[in-house]
């Protein structure tokens, strides 16, 4: 079992522009906030290249600013590794100074002044806890690019990701969705209907993969082999769904979130269902959603254990 893992494309087309790639970091305080920030990203003309949530250990958040040159390292380290955090691959022209400009001044006091649409200024409270991160140079950008996403061709592994497996159900949002842009919507209405994003991730599912994870629709649904060809037409973000409360039924609910699976009757018995709001197809419906309660561990399981230590 394997996964066609991100070969980092872009990095290769745009060798000799640099300056097109980046890397962002959401900070633990901001997390819960994951969609908004990922909206405000793309109205800021960027493309998310890759996404990744992990859990940082001391001794990766200290290699990983040990070039910094900052006073208070020790506290830095001490937040960074407090909760999970969102790493970030972002595209677009002159990436790293636009993201700069987007993050807005590293104190949120003077980003409220100079910069009140910017990211600090709307997120963050002080100069550690300012809501993101951005990489301040070509050298950095590179460096950090390849500690939270390494070239599978070195052989290397990032940072684990924060899945638990347990009480939770999967949510993968399609190929579709992602080359439209439109992660941030989906992922901003999931933590406004109260959900818990416990790990995230974008993976590129091959052929012999997307087969065995829809297997159980083989012979069940006309529309199987469109469904697998859809899964593996392009990268998909998958999701660990949990719920701030402990009882809820997270995936008989969530799957009521997600609405009916074709997207014309969700438009007209469900409107406000993320299959009414961004899908298009039965194929082309959005998301994938577990059918039953003993799936979504499975499936969560299928992904962040199985393909992503293959």
């Amino acid at each position: 079992m394997r996964i066609v893992l991100h070969e980092q494309n872009c990095k290769q087309k745009c060798k000799s522009t640099p300056l097109f790639l980046t890397f962002a970091m959401v900070k633990p305080t901001v997390v819960d906030k994951l969609g908004e920030i990922l909206k405000h990203i793309v109205a800021s003309q960027f493309h998310i290249a890759n996404i990744k949530m992990v859990r940082l250990s001391q001794e990766e958040a200290t290699d990983l600013y040990r070039d910094k040159e900052e006073s208070n390292i020790a506290y830095i380290v001490n937040y960074l590794t407090s909760g999970p955090i969102v790493a970030l691959e972002l595209l677009g022209d002159h990436a790293i100074t636009r993201w700069q400009e987007a993050m807005g001044p590293e104190d949120p006091r003077e980003a409220v002044a100079k910069a009140p649409s910017s990211l600090r200024a709307c997120y963050g409270k002080d100069n550690i806890h300012n809501a993101v991160y951005g990489s301040d140079n070509e050298e950095t950008a590179e460096k950090e690019l390849q500690f939270f996403f390494p070239n599978p061709k070195s052989g290397k592994k990032g940072p684990a990701n924060t899945a638990t497996l347990e009480n939770c159900t999967c949510c993968i949002i399609k190929p579709h969705v992602v080359q439209a842009k439109l992660i941030g919507n989906i992922i901003d209405d999931v933590q406004k209907a109260g959900y818990t994003i416990s790990a995230v991730q974008q993976f590129f599912v091959n052929l012999f993969d997307a087969e065995e994870f829809l297997e159980v629709y083989k012979g069940v649904l006309p529309d199987y082999a469109a469904m697998v060809g859809e899964l593996q037409s392009g990268p998909c973000i998958v999701m660990e769904i949990k719920h701030k409360e402990e009882k809820h039924d997270v995936q008989g609910e969530f799957r009521k979130l997600c609405g009916p699976m074709d997207p014309d009757i969700a438009r007209q018995v469900r409107p406000d269902t993320l299959r009414a709001k961004y899908g298009k197809t039965k194929v082309q419906n959005a998301v994938h959603c577990s059918d039953l309660p003993e799936d979504g561990i499975l499936e969560v399981e299928y992904f962040f254990k199985i393909l992503d230590s293959s």
